[in-house]
């Protein structure tokens, strides 16, 4: 029986499911918002809002916690901030334990948890279908707090809305045409024809043969 076996197993045993919540928490501080598959935010989100959580005291025991947790690798956003040897060894650069005391941590002294949101895409990934999300922090909707990248979400909200009223103008000029040619057609079809003149009867010589015809008959039978 599965008693007391709670949480995400994600298909992964033990390790490989706490070293993938290490590298999604790491990406999340480093870029402020991260996209992956539903499952895996909801396994990590409980996890980076304890750590932030922890990282709040600000004290050497929460930062020896939270390097215990993540470790303390350097962000590679930027190669010019990093530090190397003539070897290409890393020797210095920015922290991300570093990151999340100075600048993450602050920004939610007052508030009592809930430091991240799981947005849905209502995309499914390629492949295996897997229905995607953007895990972020809150208090950041414009995008990245961190990286300063620009978010293209809402642009890309734009020009759908922009499209949508395009084809909803589109379509109400169609019907309008569509009416009006109806009216027209509706108009000439209740307009009488012309009835024939006195000269297109006299010059139309079949109208004579028939006159002819007539009175020969009512000739013949008086006789």
């Amino acid at each position: 029986m599965r008693h007391r076996c709670a949480g995400y197993k994600l298909g992964r045993d033990t390790e490989h499911r706490k070293i993938l919540r290490r590298n999604q928490a790491i990406s999340l501080f480093t870029y402020g918002q991260i996209t992956t598959t539903v499952p895996k935010a909801k396994s990590v989100q409980p996890f980076v809002d304890k750590l932030i959580t922890v990282a709040c005291k600000g004290d050497l025991a929460a930062r020896r916690h939270v390097i215990k947790a993540i470790g303390d690798p350097y962000i590679m956003t930027d190669e010019d901030d990093l530090v190397r040897n003539r070897y290409g060894e890393l020797t210095g650069g920015p922290r991300v334990v570093k990151k999340l005391f100075d600048e993450i941590a602050p920004q939610y002294t007052d508030r009592q948890g809930g430091y991240t949101r799981i947005v849905r895409l209502g995309k499914h990934r390629i492949g295996d279908g897997g229905e995607l999300c953007v895990l972020q922090l809150v208090g950041h909707e414009e995008g990245p707090q961190i990286s300063g990248r620009y978010s293209r979400r809402r642009n890309m909200a734009n020009g759908r809305m922009a499209f949508a009223a395009r084809i909803r103008k589109r379509a109400a000029g169609e019907s309008d045409e569509t009416a009006e040619s109806d009216v027209a057609d509706a108009a000439i079809a209740t307009v009488e024809p012309p009835a024939p003149s006195k000269a297109s009867e006299e010059s139309d010589p079949a109208s004579d043969v028939e006159s002819g015809s007539g009175a020969d008959k009512d000739q013949k039978q008086e006789d």
